[in-house]
């Protein structure tokens, strides 16, 4: 996707939507010194191109009961365009998979898992994980704490 040219009103609209994507088109054409009707056209046009993907209600992990979280290296036997999709769309659909990156270093995947506990975690292993064709090695760090968990992107221009 090619990068989209914002001014500082857009960036303006995109923190204060990142901040609360809740807010009413009014609170938010105030907030950000625009007529409510140049803001809603404003925002529209940054979901038409893409620069808004969606809103969502973020969830408490623990108060939904699932508490543990670990990072999942995987590693393949061999790097094919096909085994490699496969091994993409099978963990895409795995519900306890927060997040995929295809990645460079000593792994080829990292996965955010989020599982009840280390029983839950246990099953994921092996009836998911360990069923894949061509994983060579799976390394599970476990997070003990969290220390940053964002989604919000910087919307500032560097000398902003």
């Amino acid at each position: 996707m090619k990068q989209v040219e914002l001014d500082k009103l857009d960036r303006r609209i995109l923190d204060a939507l990142q901040q609360d994507g809740r807010i009413s088109n009014q609170q938010l054409a105030e907030q950000v010194g625009l007529s409510p009707a140049a803001c809603w056209r404003r925002v529209r046009a940054l979901e038409e191109n893409g620069v808004i993907t969606g809103y969502t209600a973020r969830l408490d992990p623990d108060a939904m009961g699932h508490g543990l979280c670990v990072l999942v290296n995987l590693s393949l036997q061999r790097h094919t365009i096909d085994s490699t999709a496969e091994i993409e769309r099978e963990v895409s659909s795995y519900p306890e998979v927060l997040q995929c990156f295809a990645v460079t270093g000593n792994a080829d995947f990292v996965l955010r898992v989020v599982v009840p506990d280390m029983a839950s975690y246990d099953r994921f292993l092996n009836e998911k994980i360990f069923t894949l064709q061509g994983i060579a090695q799976v390394n599970s760090n476990f997070a003990l704490r969290e220390i940053k968990n964002t989604q919000m992107l910087p919307v500032t221009q560097p000398l902003d």
